[in-house]
């Protein structure tokens, strides 16, 4: 029944009928150990209580009423965003492709409106993704994507990742910022060295641009810390772009900003029209609940260790299937030594489900509620298909 759909998508002969935790229920019946998370989005797992109250809790009292009201949930969840973060304003949206496309009008009103409207361009680096519309692509410089999509949105110059120098010298006077994810995903899961995030805070500072992170995939969390930037001190952006786990599954995507780089954004210049909406709203209130609740992250942290521990002793075990692990946190690729797409499908038939990314790597994302039995009972369909590809080879 898929031949009324667009065919965007090479979609897996697999559907689902629940989710229990850290496991998808096939419509068979069939249990699959889900470490895609809806590519990072199912951050607490499946059908989460806390998440469930919440959203049932909302359903049943308000669902739209439209930003030219007061959202009172939203209120409150932009002051705790702000509290947690460098930020001191939130916009909420649906989406990150929708958060990338209003931190670019962001930057571009915040330099207008300081005299500076000839500052537009926007450093990216190689193996960024940002999303699928005319600009995402554009920004982020991939062939795959960009191929067929012209005339490309002008506005954007792209750099090697984790290359100060290139990086530097590609600031001109219509330079207005540079945007980084630090840890890219699509790219292949290569986190930016936390030194080079420090010296774009420096190059920022000296050149009078602002910084952005792209935390779409990399924040709530999934690192072992609430954002990712975190973990480099003196690093801090101007601007964050947030979605994916922040709703937990319900669609939400959020701009952070400093005031001084939000200044721009007066009534009229921006809005949308579903985004920061009670029932979303109540369920990025929930995540938030859970993902800062005392020793949520420091255990997230503890297991994330644990499987990178156990995926490097797999990866020396098996160098002729992988090549390295790689990452940060529970954001943790495997790199093949072949094409990775043959392996994620034998990893999907042993019952675990994994995500692709460029320069054959597996995509390992497992909800942030993982246990130590999950991370071997994972561990151990991987040995099991490295095992039986290595035989076979």
């Amino acid at each position: 029944m898929t031949d009324a759909l667009m065919n965007t998508y090479a979609r897996a002969d697999l559907a689902f009928d629940h989710g229990e935790g850290a496991y998808l229920i096939g419509t068979d019946g069939r249990r699959y150990l889900d470490f895609a998370s809806g590519i990072a989005v199912t951050a607490l797992g499946h059908a989460h209580p806390h998440l469930i109250e919440a959203l049932t809790a909302q359903a049943g009292k308000l669902w739209h009423c439209s930003n030219l009201f007061r959202i009172p949930a939203g209120e409150q969840l932009a002051a705790r965003l702000v509290e947690a973060s460098f930020a001191d304003r939130v916009f909420f949206c649906n989406s990150g492709l929708e958060a990338f496309e209003g931190t670019i009008k962001l930057t571009r009103r915040y330099f207008d409106v300081i005299g500076q409207p000839e500052k537009h361009r926007i450093i990216t680096c190689q193996g960024a993704f940002h999303g699928r519309s005319l600009t995402g692509i554009a920004a982020a410089g991939n062939p795959k994507y960009m191929e067929g999509f012209g005339p490309h949105t002008s506005g954007f110059s792209t750099v090697a990742f984790n290359n100060l120098n290139e990086l530097r010298n590609a600031v001109t006077d219509d330079t207005a910022a540079i945007m980084v994810e630090p840890v890219q995903g699509e790219g292949g899961i290569r986190p930016a060295a936390l030194q080079f995030l420090r010296d774009l805070r420096s190059v920022c500072d000296e050149f009078g641009l602002l910084l952005i992170y792209d935390e779409i995939q990399c924040g709530m969390g999934r690192t072992g810390k609430l954002f990712a930037y975190e973990w480099a001190d003196q690093a801090a952006p101007d601007v964050m772009l947030l979605a994916k786990g922040l709703g937990g599954g319900f669609p939400i995507g959020a701009i952070l900003a400093t005031e001084e780089a939000s200044k721009g954004l007066a009534p009229g210049t921006h809005g949308t029209t579903f985004g920061g909406n009670p029932l979303a709203m109540a369920c990025g209130n929930a995540v938030l609940d859970v993902v800062t609740a005392p020793g949520f992250l420091p255990e997230v942290d503890r297991v994330a260790r644990l499987l990178w521990r156990q995926l490097s002793d797999l990866v020396a075990r098996h160098p002729d299937v992988f090549a390295e692990v790689r990452g940060a946190g529970l954001m943790l690729g495997l790199r093949c030594r072949g094409e990775a797409p043959p392996v994620i499908a034998r990893l999907r038939e042993a019952g675990l489900l994994t995500v692709g990314a460029s320069e054959n790597t597996i995509r390992l994302l497992p909800p942030l509620i993982i246990s130590e039995a999950q991370v071997e009972e994972a561990v151990g369909i991987i040995e099991g298909v490295a095992s039986a590809q290595a035989a076979a080879a």
